[in-house]
């Protein structure tokens, strides 16, 4: 029997691709916004493709915000844009 995939879906495009091909956005217990790349931390995630076209959709339709249910740091956007970026490069 095959092992079934999860399926997130990107919060900029809404189409649904496998977990592991997604870069992850978590608000922890204690309310920190972080990007998990190992996607088993605990808390709420969302998730973005690794396109950065995604991320900027997600950010002006503040899907991440009410996804995450809290404020994003501009921070946190920032360093989330790089990650995209190292992400695209390989």
């Amino acid at each position: 029997m095959e092992k079934k995939v999860p399926l997130r879906k990107c919060l900029g495009c809404m189409t649904s691709f496998p977990k592991k091909d997604l870069v992850r956005v978590l608000k922890t217990p204690e309310n920190e916004v972080i990007i998990d790349l190992s996607g088993k931390k605990s808390g709420r995630g969302a998730y973005i493709c690794k396109d950065k076209t995604c991320l900027k959709k997600a950010i002006k339709a503040k899907r991440l915000q009410s996804n995450l249910e809290i404020e994003i740091p501009e921070e946190i956007l920032l360093e989330l844009e790089k990650e995209l970026g190292k992400a695209n490069e390989q």
